[in-house]
């Protein structure tokens, strides 16, 4: 009987975020009788470890690679000095390549992912004991470990950020992607930006969509109800990190334009990391009533099923994977017009794409809260929508 192909993916950890969760709907939609399946993760930290999918063959955790992000007096405590000092100079060359060389830019700096990859990458121990594989996936950047360290007959490497919005240096990172037979791509726009920065990889570009495991998401949607959710009002919800791209530290800002037209809602925030500047802007705008963080939630579907409008008020995206969530359970969604925005919607079909100001978002939030005609045509269209999921995870068994 001849055997099953096999595939290895590497993942960083699985934090919530949508690179994870695009990983869970890959995993879940994954045939096992048609692969085997390994799955590499350097740490295995996050609340969604609990979520990967028992047919999937998880391999043990190395301690060297789990010290790639964890904090450097820990792995220092742990004795690994080497990755320790390696860490070390990565930071160094970057603030000289920062401050004494590169030209500035006012775009978040990507390049200090690519020098840890590349100081560290050396110092970890090799994969080829596992044998070779017939495809091995890397699927968050930087892309070393898999490039470097694994035995493959294919090797392929997902892009989930848009290079139009981040700065990096195309010169060190192209010898990494030139391991790749294929660069997996999420969207048109996603890869038009990529090659941007580099041309000639345009003959690697592959695309295949996050796939959304719809059954599994209405699964957890019912596993309970959000008791902070209000009846008589519109419940709206965001989710993502607490950084600078997603743009939450703007909500409170929205909120105080929709509270002064008299719009009866509270809008609740899901995500982690660092939310003080939000806390700050609550403050300052007298919102409290109006907007709440409720931080980390392993499983926001029921507060995304529940709510009335999901609004993603990002300044860029690659491709949302929040947003393709809420499309799945029939919601209303809002997003701001970040370059790769037409790619995830349909502007007034399945969704809503508004200027990036404030008082923008604010408008389309409540003009679509007092057309309910609106909701349900939008939810309508989301239903009829066909599942994509067989055709995208079919574009990965072609490339084994």
């Amino acid at each position: 009987m001849e055997s099953k192909p096999r595939v290895l993916i590497n993942m960083h950890y699985m934090e919530i975020g949508g690179a994870e969760r695009a990983l869970l709907g890959l995993l879940d939609a994954i045939n096992t009788d048609k692969v085997s399946v390994d799955l590499f993760i350097n740490q295995h930290t996050g609340e969604f470890m609990k979520y990967i999918p028992s047919k999937i063959n998880l391999l043990p955790e190395n301690r060297r690679y789990s010290t790639l992000e964890r904090p450097i007096i820990d792995i220092v405590k742990e004795g690994h000095i080497d990755i320790a000092f390696a860490r070390i100079l990565a930071k160094t060359h970057h603030w000289l390549q920062k401050n004494l060389g590169r030209k500035k830019s006012d775009k978040p700096d990507y390049t200090i992912f690519q020098l840890v990859a590349q100081y560290t990458t050396p110092l970890l121990p090799s994969l080829h004991k596992l044998g070779q594989y017939d495809l091995a996936v890397s699927f968050l950047t930087p892309h070393n470990i898999i490039a470097r360290k694994v035995l493959a007959k294919k090797k392929i490497a997902w892009i989930h950020t848009d290079y139009s919005t981040i700065s990096i240096n195309p010169k060190m990172e192209l010898p990494i992607w030139s391991y790749f037979d294929k660069i997996i791509s999420i969207s048109d726009d996603v890869s038009t930006a990529f090659l941007q920065q580099f041309p000639t990889l345009n003959d690697r570009i592959y695309l295949i969509e996050n796939i959304v495991s719809t059954n599994l998401i209405k699964e957890q949607a019912n596993e309970f109800e959000p008791i902070e959710y209000e009846s008589g009002i519109i419940n709206i919800c965001s989710i993502g990190r607490f950084c600078e791209p997603k743009n939450f530290e703007s909500i409170p800002f929205i909120a105080q334009h929709l509270q002064k037209r008299g719009l009866k809602f509270k809008w609740f925030i899901i995500g982690f990391g660092d939310d003080s500047t939000i806390k700050h802007n609550i403050k300052a705008t007298d919102t409290s009533e109006y907007v709440t963080i409720l931080g980390k939630k392993p499983n926001p579907y029921p507060y995304i099923s529940k709510c009335d409008i999901y609004v993603q008020p990002s300044l860029y995206e690659g491709k949302s994977v929040a947003v393709r969530e809420a499309q799945a359970l029939n919601k209303p969604v809002i997003i701001t017009n970040y370059p790769t925005s037409s790619s995830q919607i349909n502007d007034g079909i399945d969704g809503i794409i508004c200027p990036i100001d404030n008082e923008s978002i604010a408008s389309a939030i409540y003009e679509l809260a007092m057309d309910k005609g609106k909701q349900e045509l939008i939810t309508q269209n989301l239903a009829c929508q066909n599942d994509q999921q067989n055709s995208e995870i079919d574009k990965l068994y072609s490339l084994i």
